[in-house]
């Protein structure tokens, strides 16, 4: 399990997706955007603040309580998170179709339940995440501090 948790950091050089990586994005955010994938897997589309293009992301929608939430395994520089800033975040969530969504970020003190849940259910960020779903209450705090979660709610 650790080889395969070092393989995964190691396309991630840097916090910033190799080519290995970048490909795979691609394939990911196809399936997850037709639904070819567990009810959790979507994909994010945001405009991007270079380009003004739609970028699309695969991202693990997390349902917690009667809320659904976005979780960056990358921390503050992914760049799915910044173009959402930049947006105010306006964004279109694809699943079988186009959602319309507005993130709002979560403030790091409410983060903690919302990261556990996160670690539970999206095993392909374990590697690039300093904590686990077992890690005590301090060390998610902390944690927190550093990993964005945005609430999504409808916009339409």
């Amino acid at each position: 399990m650790q080889g395969l948790y070092e393989l995964k950091r190691r396309m991630y050089p840097g916090n910033r997706p190799g080519r290995l990586a970048r490909a795979m994005i691609r394939l990911d955010a196809a399936q997850f955007a037709l639904g070819l994938a567990p009810r959790r897997a979507a994909t994010l589309e945001v405009t991007g603040r270079r380009t003004g293009r739609p970028i699309a992301v695969p991202v693990v929608v997390v349902f917690l309580g009667e809320h659904r939430y976005l979780v960056s395994m990358l921390g503050e520089h992914a760049n799915w998170v910044r173009n959402v800033r930049a947006a105010g975040g306006r964004a279109v969530l694809r699943r079988r179709g186009r959602e319309p969504v507005r993130l709002t970020e979560v403030p790091a003190l409410d983060r903690v339940p919302i990261i556990r849940r996160y670690l539970q259910v999206a095993p392909g960020a374990r590697p690039h995440l300093p904590v686990t779903a077992r890690s005590p209450e301090p060390d998610l705090c902390t944690a927190a501090t550093i990993i964005p979660v945005f609430l999504i709610d409808a916009d339409g």
